[in-house]
């Protein structure tokens, strides 16, 4: 399309009906639009590819297409009204060969108590240090959320059918339960909190939105993850 799709991303997300919303590699200047449009407030983390933001957001918004994915990166947690961030920290996982960074909070849901929840997108392409980040991402949300019940949800870069070992080991180690689907690479996985809605990935046509003139645009190249959950 070469323009901002803010305004349909913000459309479609506006539309799911939940609670917290977690998007990892998002660009860093939609943060304050995006939770003033879904009606939420939240934290941000910047990850890759933040060299000169002030001058990457304004060649992105010019022509999106001339940078694509250099216009920089952040991960995003959303909470929607009137749930709040009671607390939150972040934790560099890689510097090279991109930065990740993990983001946790622990949040207060009104009738709903306390949850923390940690969001985070693993390297791409390098599967052992993909599990070591993910790794140390668990042990260290699992130790600040105390306890709490919590969420470990993101872009993993890592699926189940391939690297079993790595999520049977946060199931013994940190209790934490099932990833989403065996080819799955997105996850939402939780500690002291009952499934009510299994993590599941959502239909490709829920991630996109139609012109006018009939054309479909697809917002993301990953299907949306959704779950609910009960203490």
């Amino acid at each position: 399309m070469n323009r901002s799709l803010l305004d349909e991303l913000a459309a479609v997300l506006d539309g799911f009906d939940w609670d917290v919303a977690l998007l990892q590699e998002a660009p860093p200047r939609w943060f304050a639009e995006l939770a003033r449009r879904t009606r939420s407030s939240g934290i941000r983390v910047l990850t890759s590819r933040n060299w000169w933001p002030w001058l990457q957001g304004a060649l992105a918004d010019w022509n999106p297409d001339l940078l694509a994915s250099s216009e920089g990166g952040s991960n995003q947690l959303l909470v929607r009204h009137p749930g709040r961030v009671a607390e939150h920290r972040r934790l560099t996982l890689a510097r090279r060969p991109e930065q990740r960074r993990m983001q946790w909070a622990r949040l207060e849901l009104p009738g709903r108590g306390r949850v923390c929840v940690a969001n985070l997108h693993a390297s791409a392409g390098l599967a052992r240090q993909a599990a070591v980040e993910v790794e140390r991402a668990a042990e260290a949300a699992v130790d600040w959320s105390g306890p709490d019940p919590l969420v470990l949800g993101g872009d993993f870069n890592l699926r189940p059918a391939r690297d079993a070992e790595l999520f049977e080991r946060l199931r013994e180690r940190f209790e934490l339960g099932a990833p989403t689907a065996p080819r799955a690479i997105d996850h939402l996985l939780v500690r002291g909190l009952r499934p009510v809605e299994p993590p599941r990935l959502l239909a490709p046509e829920k991630r996109e939105t139609r012109e006018a003139d009939g054309l479909r645009i697809r917002l993301s190249d990953h299907a949306p993850v959704v779950a609910a959950f009960v203490r």
